[in-house]
C-alpha cells in the first residue's frame, strides 16, 4: 500500500474487533513517529500505548459517555507533551503541531497494517493522567483507540455513529479549505 492508498483507506471507524498487538508492533507503530519531522529537531511527543487488558479495563474510567465503543480497543496510545519540549517562536507554540504531525505519522502506519486508529477528544484528562502515571505539567492532547475494523455495526454504538461506519462522511471540497495564492472569504 502506497502513502496515498494509505490516506484514502483511513477511518475513523468504531466498530471494532480484536487485533493481536505485541511489543513489534508497537515499536513498528512508535517509530512512525519517530522518524517525523519536528521544529528543530526537538522531537516533542510522548506515548503511552496500553495494551493489557488491566489497564485497559481501568482506561474505561476516563472515557467520556458516546465513547463506550472504544471498549472494544484492543490497544490505546494516550499522546501527551508540553511546550516547554517544543519551539516557541515569538507566541507560536509548536509542540501541538509537530506532536499531530507524528501522530498522523502512526494512523497512516496503523491503517497500512490493517488497524483503526481512531483518535479521540471524548476523555477526562486528569483520570486518564493518573491511571497512566503522566506528569501533571503535561498536555493529554488524544487518545487513540486502536482494534481491527469489525464489519458488524456494534452494538455500543449511537444511531449517529453507527451511520458513520457505513460510509465516510462527506469532505469539504477544495474550495471550502483552500486558497491559491491569497485567502479569499
Amino acid at each position: 500500500m502506497n502513502v496515498k492508498e494509505a490516506i484514502k483507506k483511513r477511518r475513523a471507524y468504531r466498530s471494532l474487533d480484536p487485533a493481536p498487538i505485541d511489543k513489534n508492533l508497537i515499536e513498528d507503530i512508535a517509530e512512525s513517529a519517530s522518524l517525523c519531522c519536528s521544529c528543530f529537531n526537538k522531537q516533542p511527543w510522548n506515548f503511552v500505548f496500553i495494551y493489557d487488558n488491566d489497564k485497559l479495563m481501568k482506561m474505561r474510567n476516563a472515557l467520556s459517555q458516546g465513547n463506550e465503543w472504544a471498549y472494544n480497543a484492543s490497544m490505546i496510545i494516550a499522546v501527551f507533551s508540553k511546550k516547554e519540549l517544543d519551539c516557541v517562536v515569538k507566541d507560536r507554540e509548536y509542540f501541538l503541531f509537530d506532536t499531530g504531525m507524528a501522530v498522523g505519522m502512526m494512523i497512516l502506519r496503523a491503517t497500512e497494517l490493517g488497524l483503526v486508529a481512531h483518535p479521540i477528544a471524548g476523555f477526562d484528562e486528569d483520570r486518564a493522567k493518573e491511571t497512566l502515571d503522566i506528569p501533571k505539567e503535561m498536555k493529554l492532547i488524544t487518545l487513540i483507540i486502536v482494534g481491527k475494523h469489525s464489519e458488524e455495526i456494534k452494538s455500543e454504538l449511537n444511531e449517529h455513529q453507527a451511520e458513520s461506519e457505513k460510509q465516510r462522511p462527506p469532505r469539504k471540497s477544495f474550495g471550502e479549505f483552500a486558497w491559491i495564492d491569497e485567502f479569499k472569504n
